[in-house]
């Protein structure tokens, strides 16, 4: 991606639990409390009469499919995904939830074969299983080698962020934080006595000016600040005005890239001031293959973004999109068509942020260029 410029990998919301877990060499119980279905090897069955057969058990690389080429391919500085599911054998449901996520620890070997340099944990599925399962989870992350960010067992734990060392003594800072409106709640936020996730309760200026003090506190000249924010609805295209006021409220404060994810699309981007604010990322791997309801949102097709940032400024010099698809509860490839119908609905949707999306130099990977 050129020079020394520091190049970030990125995606939304990645979901290993439920069907996808038992699809893996180490399938936890399948058993679900949600009012439609009952066990998480429906979902598979779903999966297979949309797009044909899964092999069983796959192995731990599957989910990710095309991805991993991708990624070893431009070897980004820092690789940062959203992991949204509790890592547990824990079968105490949490209360007051329709939709429960878990994987087994035996399969966190499927999360570490894409070499995530951070997992933020600040989302609406990180306690499905209670704290207990949140301990495991934190446990059986910090086992496999992997940093977090977003949540702990307590609220310095929770807020504390995630500091990648990169070449040149440079480092990638990652703060996770969420927000109700994405579904998490309240009684999850840490406290000085509990576990839990770094919770803010709206975006709002003052919560805005807390995030950047923090940013402030822990930057350092040559660091590039993502803020990972977990927030807004499932679907829709709308960004609402006072997300927008805060994201952009990061930026001005120090802040260099927001990694927005929650919404099972992608919703509009932009460069503002010259750094870039992704407002929802989209899902990357779940298990909604098959599910209908949504067809024209396009929920099959998943984000890889590959963000390259000037070190000494944090700007925004390329960021490159790379359209996948979900079939049979793996990463491939999206057609050309695919592609194209992507680019268009970029365009559309981030017409009021003035972004642009060109089509890249090589293959079917779309670009955004700061003006």
């Amino acid at each position: 991606m050129g020079g020394d410029l520091i190049t970030v990998f990125l995606c939304g919301d990645v979901m290993l639990g439920r069907g996808v877990d038992q699809i893996l060499p180490n399938p936890g119980d399948p058993a679900l409390r949600e009012w439609y279905v009952r066990d998480a090897l429906d979902y598979v069955a779903l999966a297979e009469a949309a797009n044909g057969p899964i092999p069983r058990p796959v192995d731990f690389s599957w989910p990710w499919g095309d991805a991993l080429r991708v990624l070893d391919d431009v070897a980004p500085a820092a690789r940062v995904i959203n992991l949204e599911t509790s890592v547990t054998a824990d079968g105490t449901f949490a209360p007051g939830k329709e939709v429960h996520y878990r994987m087994h620890p035996g399969n966190v070997r499927c999360l570490a074969a894409a070499r995530p340099d951070v997992c933020v944990l600040a989302n609406n599925h990180v306690l499905d299983f209670g704290h207990r399962g949140l301990d495991e989870t934190l446990d059986t992350l910090a086992g496999a080698g992997l940093r977090t960010a977003g949540a702990g067992r307590d609220a310095d734990a929770a807020a504390r962020p995630a500091i990648v060392p990169v070449e040149g003594g440079r480092r990638v800072v990652v703060l996770s934080f969420g927000m109700p409106s994405s579904g998490i709640p309240g009684s999850w936020a840490a406290t000085a006595d509990r576990g839990g996730v770094d919770y803010v309760a709206r975006p709002s200026d003052s919560a805005a000016a807390g995030i950047v003090g923090r940013v402030r506190e822990v930057k350092r000249p040559g660091d590039i600040a993502v803020a990972s924010v977990h927030w807004g609805s499932n679907w829709g295209y709308e960004v609402p005005r006072d997300q927008v006021a805060f994201a952009r409220a990061l930026i001005d404060g120090g802040v260099d890239v927001v990694h927005g994810h929650s919404s099972h699309h992608a919703r509009p981007l932009e460069a503002y001031r010259g750094k870039l604010i992704l407002y929802g990322c989209g899902d990357f791997i779940d298990d909604y293959e098959g599910i209908t309801g949504y067809e024209q949102y396009r929920d099959d097709l998943r984000l890889l973004y590959l963000v390259s940032l000037e070190p000494d400024t944090g700007r925004l010099a390329d960021l490159r999109i790379t359209t996948l698809q979900a079939w049979r509860m793996r990463l491939r490839h999206a057609s050309h068509e695919d592609v194209l119908w992507m680019r268009a609905l970029l365009d559309r949707i981030g017409s009021g942020f003035a972004s642009h999306i060109d089509p890249g130099p090589e293959g079917d990977a779309l670009v955004l260029r700061p003006s």
